[in-house]
């Protein structure tokens, strides 16, 4: 509870680096005008809650109010083989745990990319130590190193219930999405976290190297992402932001990375 949080990124650091949070320091990131600012969890109970909602069928998305640093949502699914976190934010406190728990507790958690790190370790911690996916590509961006922090190599990794990781890369080299074949009533979700990031028209999505710094791709980057997704069937795409596309979203991938490469040829 008394490891240093980055104000901005919500990131969890096993002790304060010297000057800006690396996290935000990137350029795919920020350090807020008013310079680096460290909080720790304790110093965010009673300042915040996290709120419950279920979007279908044995998926509940977890967000904080106020939001807290990037605003980014966690999922539970309930796969029939336990439930996985997917993604992860910042506050923990008591009433989320027993929150989780009267849905079945976690037995693993796997995180698109460092940004949203948060604290992982404490959320592993807190449901006895459970795995944390992470592919392998960002092992130098785990900021606070623990036993529980599973890396995988490769382009696709199997956890229970079905669910498959996929390394997509772009974002981060080892950003991952999380498909899983039983949600819209067996026709298939994706869990992007914010890559494909959902539009403010939700029959869109797009890539870009960096959101709050609005750097593109290039042509390359975004045939590729889609690529990595193009063996999975899935009809909605979940996104960070309660964003979400619900129906035809592999079609609206599709259409969208055509239209991106329309707008930079």
């Amino acid at each position: 509870m008394s490891f240093p949080v980055c104000v901005t990124c919500g990131v969890q650091y096993a002790e304060k680096p010297e000057g800006d949070c690396p996290i935000c320091a990137d350029s795919r990131q920020y350090v807020a005008y008013g310079g680096q600012q460290w909080t720790t969890l304790k110093d965010l109970l009673g300042k915040h809650h996290n709120v419950f909602t279920d979007i279908e069928p044995r998926v509940v998305s977890i967000h904080s109010e106020p939001a807290f640093a990037i605003g980014q949502r966690a999922f539970l699914i309930d796969t029939g083989e336990g439930n996985l976190l997917w993604d992860c934010i910042t506050l923990l406190d008591d009433a989320t745990i027993a929150g989780i728990e009267r849905r079945g507790s976690i037995t693993a958690m796997a995180i698109s990319h460092p940004h949203y790190y948060s604290t992982m370790i404490e959320w592993s911690n807190a449901f006895g130590g459970i795995p944390i996916w992470i592919h392998e590509a960002e092992r130098d961006w785990i900021c606070r190193p623990a036993p529980q922090v599973q890396f995988w190599s490769g382009y696709t990794h199997k956890l229970p219930g079905g669910i498959t990781l996929i390394r997509s890369g772009g974002h981060f080299d080892g950003y991952q999405v999380a498909h899983w074949p039983d949600g819209a009533e067996g026709r298939g979700a994706l869990f992007a976290g914010d890559q494909p990031q959902v539009c403010g028209d939700r029959r869109w999505v797009s890539f870009l190297y960096s959101y709050p710094n609005m750097i593109p791709f290039n042509a390359r980057q975004v045939q590729a992402i889609t690529a990595s997704l193009e063996p999975f069937a899935y009809e909605r795409l979940y996104g960070a932001f309660g964003r979400h596309v619900l129906q035809d979203a592999k079609g609206a991938v599709a259409r969208s990375a055509e239209r991106y490469l329309r707008a930079i040829s």
